[in-house]
């Protein structure tokens, strides 16, 4: 029993270690320029998954998870999953940045966003 609650009490110690030592480093990535901003009409254009980077506002839900964005150039439909969003709260009147995928098929083109952001 000694034994046991040494080998736990060890295990517990090293996991505890191992734990704070991935917290104190930061996590990395890439600092530097990304993908320029595309506009509705150039994204009708691209190829299917093309990443793209909008700015504009949604005017309106269409149900599933589907909405009607529109900058200066045009109009498209835009896919944002319920995680995408990021916790914003968005209304007509704000200004968004959407980060996604054109999706093309034969008849349409729409974007799959991948993130929401609220722009300020």
């Amino acid at each position: 029993m000694n034994k046991m609650f040494l080998a736990i009490s060890a295990l517990a110690f090293t996991s505890g270690i191992c734990a704070a030592a991935n917290a104190a480093q930061p996590a990395g990535g890439f600092q530097g320029p990304g993908l320029a901003t595309s506009t509705v009409a150039e994204a009708q254009k691209f190829s299917d998954d093309t990443a793209v980077v909008l700015v504009g506002k949604i005017e309106k839900s269409l149900g599933n998870e589907e909405y009607q964005f529109k900058d200066a150039t045009g109009t498209i439909v835009v896919e944002i999953d319920d995680e995408d969003w990021n916790g914003a709260n968005v209304t007509p009147q704000n200004t968004i940045e959407i980060h996604g995928e054109v999706d093309k098929d034969m008849f349409n083109t729409k974007i799959d966003a991948e993130r929401v952001i609220l722009k300020k």
